[in-house]
């Protein structure tokens, strides 16, 4: 999972994640789980889902809902999105049943029940835009969408439930729809209607591992050394197509395939994009979760093209290498989810951390982007994880991620997760004279694991330590099991890279990405210039005074309500830009046109300054 903190949410001061003539679900026998989902007759914004069970020998059952789901780390309780949950018997008539928390069901009589119906409402329509923190709202791309005749966000976690002991029973799925809509997913539909399509799964995390987006075709394919790849988009306004980001994501895509060589052998993989109309009751958590063979996306339909491409690029990344850990490589916990009463890995760092460090080194390894770009990524995910607990445990925390204090330090895995990845990969590098990194590893760990041998959390380390160095291990006791902070210039100067002072392109509207260097008029919700604007270089450049009114830039008009807007496109300026700025000042209003200059910032980051040590460095970066 990733979770992208859109800059343009900062500015939310402002406002003070057929007919069918084949086998149909209906028909599948007692040994299968059957289930049958209608997007065709939506009434108030609600689901219905019925689903035939197998056969069943005891007197009582119980029906679960998810309250939580692989890759989110959070309790979500999708059975508050459930309602109207019914039990029937052959004959159709009711069965007793009784609600025993929020997300599970208890059937009575249950060796006559036939079937269960109930009610599923969307939980885009609930969510706030409150944040990752404390708020209730469902993550986005782990989220469902109901829009009647134009968009249906199945994650089928949050439609299709469970038998308790049933789950590893296979599962036929049946998809009634408008013929207008089509379903993008990486199951195949074996039904050639062009209203009711049917997927089959062999087991119940299987089919949770396979979300589904209905909407108007609007997709493009590509080949990638075998894999083919499916980009589904929805875009409610139009503004976005899915040619319009295919390019690029292709070029990544075909990147990572090179960085990854031979591990990965998926035949399909789907990216399912879901562009959020953020001034409308829509989806609020950005970012993407990932799954075997595809992944969920949520972006803000705002955003210009080049600022959504680069967004893309690190979070489809990011979920993509999850195919190495952990659908490749993974502990019991992981394998044997449940659903409604989880227990948590100790290895987060593992699964999130060494992702989210692939994502950003295959950019550098395949030339996406420069070295300096890549030790400004690092240095920036120091100066992160140093504002969190530095002395936590980081198993400790994994395993307990569920519970305060632990819960508030779960971003801590896309910052210090990533650079653990980064230290172990360095300490490889440098004890096999650059001839094995944090790649390798993986490989090594899949090859005595793989897909459906998941490892004992405990065994772990010493796996790692026996197929690698002591040295390995040593670190992993000290820095992650134990909490001991991680000397990251140590590491860094291994590879002959010291610490230094760089200079980093600022917003001109938000300092730090969190400071405003712009207000507003309550009264007429006109955006203004700070009444001192010395320190912006991006404003006294073009000659904007304290206190101007900001009305107009390149001809398009910003207050308040639009502020996302402004945010979001500035983040795409670069350095020498031609920009025209309308301004209103003392009730004139004045078109100042020059060059975008933007506000630079001196953070802490790395240079390489030891020749002696180039060649194991760029077996590093480039290997």
């Amino acid at each position: 999972m990733k979770k992208v903190l859109i800059t343009l949410s900062c500015a939310i001061f402002l406002m003070s994640c057929k007919t069918s003539n084949v086998t149909t679900a209906a028909n599948t026998t007692n040994n299968n789980v059957a289930v049958s989902i209608d997007l065709v007759n939506v009434i108030d914004d609600k689901v219905k889902v019925t689903i035939t069970n197998p056969t069943i020998t005891t007197e009582t059952t119980t029906f679960n809902i998810p309250k939580i789901v692989p890759g989110t780390y959070s309790e979500d309780n999708y059975g508050r999105f459930v309602d109207n949950v019914k039990a029937f018997d052959k004959k159709g008539n009711p069965l007793k049943i009784a609600k025993m928390d929020e997300n599970s069901y208890t059937i009575y009589d249950a060796t006559k029940l036939a079937k269960v119906t109930y009610n599923v409402s969307d939980t885009y329509d609930t969510e706030g835009g409150a944040g990752f923190g404390e708020s209730e709202d469902i993550f986005s791309p782990a989220g469902t969408n109901i829009k009647a005749g134009e968009n249906f966000m199945l994650n089928t976690h949050g439609f299709i439930g469970y038998f308790e002991g049933k789950s590893e029973v296979p599962y036929t799925v049946e998809v009634k729809h408008p013929a207008t809509l089509w379903g993008a997913t990486s199951l195949v539909d074996t039904n050639p209607s062009n209203e009711v399509d049917v997927y089959n799964a062999s087991r119940y995390g299987e089919l949770v591992d396979n979300p589904m987006m209905y909407t108007k075709p609007d997709y493009t394919e590509f080949n990638v050394e075998g894999m083919d790849i499916v980009i589904s988009v929805y875009s409610p306004t139009g503004k976005f197509k899915a040619a319009d980001i295919t390019p690029e994501t292709e070029k990544f895509m075909r990147a990572q395939k090179k960085f990854l060589g031979k591990f990965n052998a998926n035949k399909k993989y789907t990216v399912l994009l879901y562009l959020s109309d953020v001034k409308a009751k829509d989806a609020k958590g950005f970012g993407a979760l990932e799954h075997m063979t595809s992944t969920t996306v949520v972006m803000p339909e705002m955003m210009p093209l080049e600022a959504l491409q680069e967004q893309l690029k690190d979070v489809v990344s990011h979920e993509f290498f999850h195919i190495v850990t952990p659908l490749s490589v993974h502990s019991r916990e992981i394998h044997y989810f449940d659903f409604n009463k989880p227990q948590m890995s100790e290895h987060l760092w593992m699964y999130e951390g060494i992702t989210e460090y692939f994502a950003n080194l295959f950019q550098v390894n395949q030339g996406l982007i420069s070295e300096e770009d890549f030790y400004k990524r690092m240095a920036g995910k120091i100066e992160e994880a140093n504002s969190m607990n530095d002395k936590m445990s980081f198993t400790k925390m994994s395993k307990n991620v569920l519970q305060q204090p632990y819960k508030d330090q779960y971003l801590n895995v896309y910052q210090k997760g990533a650079l653990i990845a980064m230290c172990i990969d360095i300490q490889l590098r440098e004890l096999s004279n650059g001839q094995r990194g944090i790649l390798s590893l993986m490989k090594d760990l899949s090859n005595e694991y793989g897909n459906n041998k998941p490892f004992n959390d405990e065994d772990l380390f010493a796996t790692i330590t026996r197929i690698t160095y002591p040295q390995i291990g040593e670190f992993l006791n000290k820095y992650v099991a134990g909490e001991t902070p991680i000397p990251y210039d140590d590491y860094f100067a291994k590879m002959g890279v010291i610490k230094a002072k760089t200079s980093v392109s600022g917003n001109p509207f938000l300092k730090d990405g969190r400071v405003p260097l712009i207000t507003f008029d309550k009264t007429t919700k006109q955006i203004k210039a700070l009444e001192d604007v010395s320190n912006n270089i991006f404003m006294t450049s073009l000659g904007i005074k304290g206190n101007d009114v900001i009305k107009s830039i390149n001809d398009k008009e910003y207050t308040v309500e639009n502020i996302y807007d402004l945010i979001s496109v500035s983040e795409s300026w670069k350095d020498g830009d031609a920009i025209s700025v309308t301004v209103t000042r003392d009730g004139k209003d004045q078109i100042l046109k020059g060059k975008v200059n933007l506000p630079k910032e001196i953070k802490a980051g790395f240079i390489a300054t030891d020749k002696t040590k180039e060649a194991v460095k760029n077996a590093w970066l480039k290997g």
